[in-house]
């Protein structure tokens, strides 16, 4: 096949993004296919030199048309939005110049529809659509959007992008049981969640202590644990704080460690600087690049994945649980939902209290001093990553899809 993939956010192991699209585009190519991406530079690392407007670009087989359009995490919601319809509009036009038998597109934002639609429909090609969030379901419920007529747009926009789609690919069971709930047919729908890297995170212990020795000095003999990832308001990225609050004088054996940027950066630090904790057992770092994560995986003793309060995110596949298994990494979460139900039976980690984060420290101590523990659940990971959700079983599952409504 010759697939035109649009993604706004194409990122690659050189970025501090996630990398799910070049993952998938890799393997696809890999098996014979033809891969086009229409997308823009926002999380490109500064090794590619790009010009203003369009630039073609290939890496590792992929072709790429990249418009220079630059994004930054603690850009405005506003913002936000005129660059997604900025990109919507610009990427249309730049779509129809490019010959393919399926269109596939991959959100957020929801409003990368409207090139797939406008493909498929002007091109009379099948379009499959990728969920990653449900929109306008998620922003809606954290308050990003309320305006009641950019409400109805929005969720208009999201039952045009399902209907007008031959195929949908959804990131977890709750975004597939979303898709349903607004009409379409469940065997129109396919579960492929993010995945787990093992080519890339599996590496020798050597490379996390040779790391740990030369850019985490500060750990010392401490146990490592980690948050790499958004600090937005979604996140609860203030929960480390309060974790490394109630470790600083009743387990001192523990040394939190954040990574990332976001909107709410700035207020994580101050709250670590007023309760006593920064730079103390609790360090706030820039970010990273993927390649980078590994090194930093491979040398930490637990991976935290976080999210405030808000129902609707437990649906989310996120991309920093899965690259913690990959790496045998155990992992900790503080909600619900079917990632912590997995975490739960499988045994590859811990699921803490959002609520009480001085049981969840103690639980965190407890868990990493238990030897046979701990070990179970570095096994655990590795079952998890290879067996159940490598990136090799879910792009065989997204191949499969594409190619049924090629030959459809």
């Amino acid at each position: 096949m010759h697939i035109l993939y649009l993604h706004q956010y194409f990122a690659t192991p050189s970025s501090n993004a996630g990398t799910r699209s070049y993952e998938m585009a890799k393997r696809l190519v890999k098996n014979g296919n033809q891969v086009t991406f229409v997308t823009s530079s926002a999380f490109l690392s500064s090794e590619f030199k790009l010009q203003d407007g369009w630039n073609i670009l290939e890496i590792e087989g992929i072709k790429l048309h990249v418009l220079h359009l630059p994004y930054s995490n603690k850009d405005s919601y506003v913002k936000r939005v005129v660059k997604f319809f900025s990109f919507a509009i610009r990427s249309s036009l730049r779509a129809l110049k490019i010959k393919a038998d399926v269109v596939f597109a991959t959100s957020t934002p929801l409003t990368i529809a409207v090139p797939g639609i406008l493909y498929s429909k002007l091109k009379a090609k099948p379009m499959v659509f990728e969920v990653r969030d449900l929109w306008p379901e998620l922003p809606v419920a954290i308050g990003a959007i309320k305006n009641p007529l950019v409400i109805k747009a929005a969720k208009f926009l999201e039952r045009v992008a399902y209907r007008n789609s031959e195929h949908i690919v959804a990131l977890s069971p709750g975004m597939r049981d979303g898709v349903i709930r607004c009409g379409i047919e469940p065997s129109k729908v396919t579960i492929a969640t993010n995945s787990c890297d093992t080519s890339l995170f599996d590496v020798n212990p050597e490379v996390g202590a040779r790391y740990r020795e030369s850019k985490l000095d500060f750990i010392k003999d401490r146990k490592l644990v980690v948050y790499t990832g958004t600090f937005g308001a979604i996140n609860d990225v203030s929960y480390i704080v309060k974790l490394a609050e109630h470790a600083k004088s009743a387990f001192p054996e523990l040394c939190f460690l954040a990574v990332g940027d976001g909107m709410e950066k700035s207020l994580v630090v101050e709250s670590a600087k007023r309760n006593g904790v920064f730079e103390k057992n609790l360090f706030i770092l820039d970010p990273i690049p993927k390649t980078e994560v590994v090194e930093l995986l491979s040398c930490a003793d637990l991976a935290l994945s976080l999210f405030g309060p808000v129902k609707e995110m437990w649906h989310n596949s996120a991309n920093k649980l899965f690259d913690a298994l990959a790496s045998q990494t155990p992992v900790a979460v503080n909600y619900g939902g079917w990632q912590k139900e997995f975490i739960e039976h499988s045994q590859c980690g811990l699921i803490l209290d959002p609520q009480d984060p001085a049981s969840s420290v103690r639980n965190v101590s407890e868990f990493l001093s238990s030897e046979t523990q701990y070990q179970y659940a570095v096994k655990a990971c590795k079952q998890l990553s290879y067996n159940q959700y490598s990136r090799d079983i879910m792009a065989n599952r997204l191949e499969n899809v594409l190619l049924g409504v090629v030959n459809d």
